[in-house]
């Protein structure tokens, strides 16, 4: 089984490095990690929502693209991504930019793959602890429309130069 692994994984990447076995686990991980969470919500006799509102769907959306920002790119949570990734230098404003040394890199350093963790997260949690995640949602989405706003005062004040 390993030599077909093996195989799969030289044929599949043409030349370059692609981790696969790094994906597998990180998706083994996502999948594990949902298990869990039903289980918790099962065991807490917590049921799905029927409908997710309006309001809940905009916080979640806020929350999901901060949050997955804020560890994706934030200085300060360069420490979770050290290990798994290199320093390549600034970003945005207030950002860094990483580059992967791992599969877990490419998911640490990536607002858009981290999206998914984030959103899944929210959701469980809007099962499982309701009224936590909205206040956790609507103070992210505070921090997201707050940014919107410096970078839109940054934008004003240099044009009044």
């Amino acid at each position: 089984m390993t030599e077909i692994l093996e195989k799969t994984e030289r044929a599949y990447e043409g030349g370059q490095n692609r981790p696969l076995r790094g994906y597998l686990g990180i998706l083994a991980a996502y999948g594990g990690t949902v298990a869990v969470a039903a289980t918790v919500a099962s065991l807490a006799n917590r049921r799905v929502p029927d409908r997710i509102g309006v309001l809940d769907l905009a916080l979640m959306a806020a929350c999901t693209h901060k949050v997955s920002r804020r560890i994706a790119k934030d200085p300060v949570t360069s420490p979770i991504r050290a290990p798994f990734t290199r320093y390549e230098g600034q970003g945005g404003p207030a950002e860094v930019q990483e580059s992967p040394r791992s599969a877990l890199g490419e998911l640490l350093a990536c607002p858009f793959c981290l999206a998914q963790w984030v959103a899944t997260g929210y959701a469980a949690g809007l099962v499982i602890a309701p009224k936590a995640t909205r206040l956790i949602g609507a103070t992210m989405t505070a921090v997201a429309v707050s940014d919107w706003l410096q970078l839109a005062y940054a934008k004003l004040m240099k044009a009044a130069e």
